[in-house]
């Protein structure tokens, strides 16, 4: 633990970067007609990945940051599957071409809650629309306190290979202050079914720093984890944003940890799951080792997107569903956030991108030295300069947030190479920033370094 630290980044706002430029800085000025001039030139012979946004819940979980409705009924859910059905026709119209699938991902809102035939009609569509690699990873999130037995076997069905299941905290305390009520029996039940429909790869997420967490209760719930046989963990900080995300005002500020109980929590948990032979994968998620995501942080080919570390190399990722992110070697864009809305345009023929950005030559720089950063803690700035056409001046020179973090030790400089010290990896986010050209016009909207 550094105290001194601590008190000077601790009160930072900060991205956790899992692009550049982050969505605050989307703007109308990239619409529909440019997605789907986007679309259009993309190549047949690149695969790409396609996001599939399901943005409904049976209950509101108080610490989501998710874009999500509460329904208790399936028909805004039918409707709302009309019209991504309808925007897969559109989208994969657009692109006057069968292009090729590498990942599929299916997030939420609890994507789960869809009706198991109706998942396998959209899956079938997916496949109508759009040539699948044999090995493509095909992922989805499940709320395991909704999970019936007839979804697990059309995921099954479906040829889903990966599924990770929110488990956050096993503490009853905590539970019920953050309004999720989840049994350890129901988790293990449904890592065991999934496992037996054939679903090969198991993520469980695990968050740090809600209401009454203490380190002992973050170690315990870890452990409980562990012994159900996940593949991977995700370990989040919860960001506490109650002026973006009203339904978290229902938090008690009271009840959570400051900053060094943070860290002390998130350690906690490291180490526990590290002791038991996970290894640390960029400053959030675990792998063990044989697992795919610690073969690409030993190779230098980890990735880091919307969904966090990845694997996923491809180029382009659609998205499709409300507040659905996608990107191009040209830039993002983003769906209509709201699902009324979001249908609606669907309903008129029109592609449903709202926003986006049009990347410059600096941005895909930055982007590059801040993914190296983020998924490696190291990044040699000179060679990636040169590979995008800069000197490596144009970014470390007079770049005074760097050299602060040099000063303070955080990070070490070798010529054009940075690297941080390992017990300085919790600032990992600060650095990431350094490099960030647009961060002050966005800080308001992200959450504390620690």
């Amino acid at each position: 633990m550094q105290p001194d630290l601590l008190a000077k980044y601790r009160e930072a706002m900060l991205p956790r970067y899992t692009s550049y430029p982050t969505a605050p800085h989307f703007s109308s000025a990239i619409g529909a007609d440019t997605y789907g001039d986007w679309l259009a030139s993309l190549s047949a012979e690149k695969p790409v990945s396609l996001y599939l946004h399901i943005p409904y819940c049976r209950s509101m979980c108080w610490y989501c940051g998710c874009h999500t409705t509460i329904t208790k009924r399936d028909e805004p859910i039918l409707d709302y599957l009309a019209a991504l059905r309808e925007e897969v026709c559109l989208v994969s119209a657009a692109a006057k071409k069968r292009l090729s699938v590498g990942h599929v991902h299916f997030g939420g809102g609890t994507p789960t809650i869809i009706r198991p035939r109706k998942f396998l009609e959209l899956f079938q569509l997916l496949r109508d629309r759009f040539d699948f690699a044999i090995a493509a990873e095909i992922a989805v999130e499940i709320d395991p306190r909704t999970l019936q037995e007839e979804m697990v076997i059309a995921l099954g069905e479906a040829g889903v290979n990966r599924a990770s299941l929110g488990v956050q905290s096993l503490d009853p305390l905590v539970q019920k202050a953050i309004n999720r009520i989840q049994t350890e029996e129901r988790t293990a039940e449904a890592v065991a079914q999934l496992r037996a429909a054939g679903v090969g790869s198991i993520n469980l997420d695990l968050i740090y720093g809600l209401p009454h967490q203490t380190v002992q209760s973050c170690v315990e719930t870890a452990e409980a984890a562990i012994a159900m046989g996940p593949n991977r963990f995700a370990v989040f900080g919860y960001g506490h944003v109650p002026f973006f995300k009203k339904h978290q005002k229902l938090i008690d500020e009271a009840a959570l940890a400051d900053a060094e109980g943070r860290i002390a929590q998130a350690e906690a948990i490291a180490e526990t799951l590290m002791a038991a032979g996970y290894r640390r994968i960029g400053f959030d998620h675990f792998a063990k080792a044989d697992d795919s995501l610690a073969v690409a942080q030993a190779t230098g080919k980890l990735h880091r997107s919307f969904q966090g570390y990845t694997t996923d190399a491809c180029e382009a990722l659609i998205g499709f569903g409300a507040s659905a992110i996608g990107r191009t070697s040209e830039g993002y864009l983003q769906n209509e956030v709201a699902p009324r809305l979001y249908a609606q345009k669907i309903a008129r023929g029109h592609l449903a991108t709202v926003k986006g950005y049009r990347l410059t030559e600096e941005d895909r720089l930055r982007a590059a030295i801040i993914e190296r950063l983020m998924c490696d803690f190291s990044a040699d700035v000179a060679a990636i300069a040169a590979a995008h056409g800069f000197e490596s001046g144009s970014v470390l020179d007079g770049n005074e947030s760097l050299a602060m973090l040099e000063k303070d030790g955080v990070l070490q400089r070798e010529g054009g190479v940075i690297r941080l010290r390992e017990e300085r990896h919790f600032l990992i986010r600060a650095v990431a920033a350094a490099f960030d050209a647009y961060l002050e016009q966005s800080r308001r909207v992200h959450s504390r370094v620690a």
